[in-house]
C-alpha cells in the first residue's frame, strides 16, 4: 500500500511542476489558479510522501518520489510544453526509469 501512496505522491509532484510551468505562461487570474493548483498538489504530494515513509526507507522513498517526478515532468515538458526530444535525453530518461524500478525491487 505504501508503494502505491509513494507512486501517487510522485504523480502529484509532476502536477505541481506542471502547474508552475503553466503559471509561468499565464497572467492574472489564470496564473493565480495555476499557483493554487501548485500549492494543492505540493501539499498532497508531501503528505503522501510522509505517509509512505512510515514503513519504507526514507532514502529509497525519496529517490523513487523524485525519480517519478523527474520522469513525469520531463514527459510533460516534451508533450505539453514542446521541449526538444533528443537521443541522449531519452536515453537518460530510460536509465532513470530503470533505476527507479531497480530501487523498488531491491528495497524491503
Amino acid at each position: 500500500m505504501n508503494w502505491l501512496l509513494l507512486e501517487i505522491a510522485g504523480l502529484f509532484e509532476v502536477g505541481f511542476a506542471t502547474c508552475l510551468g503553466k503559471a509561468k505562461e499565464s497572467a492574472g487570474t489564470t496564473a493565480a489558479w495555476w499557483m493554487a493548483g501548485f500549492f494543492v498538489s505540493l501539499a498532497i504530494s508531501m503528505y503522501l510522501l510522509y505517509r509512505a515513509t512510515q514503513t519504507l526507507p526514507i532514502g529509497t522513498a525519496y529517490a523513487v518520489w523524485t525519480g517519478i517526478g523527474a520522469v513525469g515532468t520531463v514527459l510533460v515538458g516534451i508533450f505539453i510544453f514542446r521541449e526538444p526530444v533528443a537521443f541522449w535525453r531519452v536515453f537518460f530518461l530510460f536509465t532513470l526509469i530503470a533505476s527507479i524500478v531497480g530501487l523498488k525491487f531491491v528495497s524491503h
